[in-house]
């Protein structure tokens, strides 16, 4: 690999910090297991650099970097020998096309956006945000949520169905939802 000017770097970097965000709620939103994650984030990261030469300037930074995301999260299924049940092509290619959707709107950044969103996970109710916290935030499944709150699964489906409709009538309110 050839050496990298000053500015070069420079450029990554920023374009690296304006992403960050966007690439770590990619790969949570692929990836269960928050060790992998990081590890995944690293490797992204390496690889971008690496590959930086091949980046088209002329097209958006985020599809890049969450193509060689995808590429990694198919590689880390594929090395751990499973992936959950709701894993395939198609639904990454949902993921994306949602980001790609945030990207188009104009204004806010992705920051500004989770911010929004945190806003609006605040002012559900203690339930709601409990399963919302339980499952995106450490990640557990609606079964083990069920078990650890000795609740029946199906009520903590609909309690989470719930807090999900919520928080897009929410962002819709505050024109971030897509």
């Amino acid at each position: 690999m050839r050496s990298r000017s000053r500015a070069g770097r420079e450029i990554f970097e920023i374009l690296v910090r304006e992403h960050a965000d966007m690439l770590l709620a990619y790969l949570r939103s692929s990836v269960d297991d928050p060790g992998a994650v990081d590890d995944l984030f690293q490797e992204a990261m390496i690889v971008a650099w690496k590959r930086l030469d091949d980046y088209d300037r002329t097209r958006p930074f985020g599809p890049w970097l969450r193509g060689i995301a995808r590429v990694l999260v198919m590689a880390h299924y594929r090395r751990v020998g499973r992936s959950p049940e709701w894993f395939s092509d198609g639904v990454l290619d949902a993921i994306d096309a949602r980001y790609v959707r945030l990207a188009e709107r104009p204004g806010d950044s992705f920051r500004d956006r989770i911010e929004a969103l945190a806003e609006c996970i605040d002012m559900l109710s203690d339930r709601l945000r409990a399963v919302i916290e339980m499952a995106y935030g450490r990640g557990m499944t609606l079964r083990a949520i069920a078990q650890a709150t000795n609740e029946q699964e199906a009520a903590i489906r609909k309690r989470a169905q719930r807090a999900r409709t919520q928080l897009a009538d929410c962002l819709a309110l505050q024109g971030d939802g897509s």
